[in-house]
Order: C-alpha cells, then structure tokens, then sequence
C-alpha cells in the first residue's frame, strides 16, 4: 500500500510543485517507487503541437516509475483560473468520483504517493456535490504536507491553513518553508516564529533558486525530519 501524503500550500504560486517535485526525487533516492501526482490541473500551454500543463510537466518528469503524463494528471483544463471557473467554462464538470478513481488508479505501482491539490487548502472542486479539496483531503486520509510560500503575510496565512488542516481531522505531517520573495525582510526571523509556532516538524527551508530543479531543492530538505516521515516515526 502507497505511503500517501497530500501537498497543499498557503496560497497559489508558492512552489507546491517545486516541492512535491523535490520530495519525489528525495524518496526516490532513498529507493521508494515515488510520484507526484496532479489529479486536477487548470492551465495548459500549446507546446510543439501538445497541450501541456507545466506543473504536471514537472510532476512527470521527476519520477521514474512510468507513469504517463495522464496517470500523473488525469484531469488538466486549459483555461489559468480556478478549477471549478475553468470546469465550468469548459463545459467538464469536476466530479468527485471521477477524481478519486483516477488517483487510485497508480497507487499499486508507488510506495509513496504525493498528491498536490491546487491553490490554497480550500479551493472548490465539484460545484454540483460542494466537494472542495478540503474535502478531497479528508476523503483521502492522508497526511498533509503544507507548503508555506515565505514572503509578507506567509505567517497568518500558515497559521490559518494549519488551523484549517487540524480542524478537518488531518494530521498536519509537515512543512516546507519555499522562498517565493527573494528580498523579504527579516526571512530567517519568520521562518523561526513559523518553527515556533505550526504544530508540525519543518521538512526543509528552501531559498530562492535560480534553477529550482527537483535535485537542487531537495539539497535544502531536512533528511533527517524526510525520513521519519516516510518511515512513519515522529522526529525527536
């Protein structure tokens, strides 16, 4: 059975897949068949005659299990807004159904399994059901990894996303601090009163990377906190 793990983040472009990314290629070198998945995805780009959607681009290419860019992100609308708007204007509703299926589907193949959301914790999904990916998370069981894009306000937005985590009945597995603002004031200070005060071990504090390969981030991942996630013990 996957070791599953749900990838949320304090707001939309704050690194979620950069991390989900690094964390695939941490596990995957600690032997773990790892994947991120992406099971709903809004925005694709016309590349080269394809319709690609970037965070599912980079999903795929860091794992090495053989997944298809469709297993990794089933459900990829076109249009760069929220899911449930680009559901709507397409004419694809987002069924609740349809998107656990298509995530349980590659689950036999993965040892660990890092299924990113979209945007904040709280986006709407299937209007027709009021399903948002609150309650995906919650359907799943999953721990949450919380990214938490470090720049003015990451503190209040942590917090109220931890709070939002907990009172869902989830356990919050960890965090991720990802440098969104390179010039932030006071970045170290932040990132210790976010130590001090989210309920969960810090998996890594990642600066601002000119190239935020998956290989160049996971360098900033604390391997230490990393493995006893993966191997289910608390971090000391």
């Amino acid at each position: 059975m996957s070791r599953l793990f749900f990838i949320t983040g304090t707001d939309t472009e704050i690194g979620k897949t950069t991390c989900t990314a690094a964390l695939t290629h941490a596990a995957a070198q600690r032997g773990w068949r790892a994947a991120g998945l992406k099971p709903v995805a809004a925005g694709q780009e016309l590349r080269a005659g394809r319709w690609i959607n970037e965070d599912v681009a980079v999903l795929h290419a860091a794992q090495t299990v053989g997944l298809t860019e469709q297993e990794v992100g089933p459900i990829q609308l076109r249009t760069p807004c929220a899911p449930h708007l680009a559901a709507r204007l397409e004419g694809r509703p987002i069924r609740r159904a349809e998107v656990m299926a298509a995530l349980r589907a590659p689950l036999p193949r993965l040892d660990v399994a890092l299924v990113e959301g979209v945007g904040g914790f709280r986006v709407p999904l299937d209007e027709e059901a009021g399903w948002d990916s609150a309650d995906w998370a919650r359907d799943l069981a999953a721990p949450v990894i919380l990214v938490v894009g470090l720049r003015l306000g990451c503190i209040n937005h942590a917090l109220l996303t931890a709070e939002a985590v907990l009172g869902r009945g989830l356990k919050l597995a960890g965090w991720i601090a990802n440098t969104v603002d390179g010039q932030m004031l006071q970045h170290s200070e932040n990132v210790a009163t976010l130590r001090a005060l989210l309920p969960a071990p810090c998996l890594g504090a990642v600066p601002r990377l000119d190239a935020p390969t998956p290989e160049a981030v996971a360098v900033h991942l604390d391997a230490a906190a990393l493995d006893c996630l993966l191997l289910k013990k608390d971090l000391a």
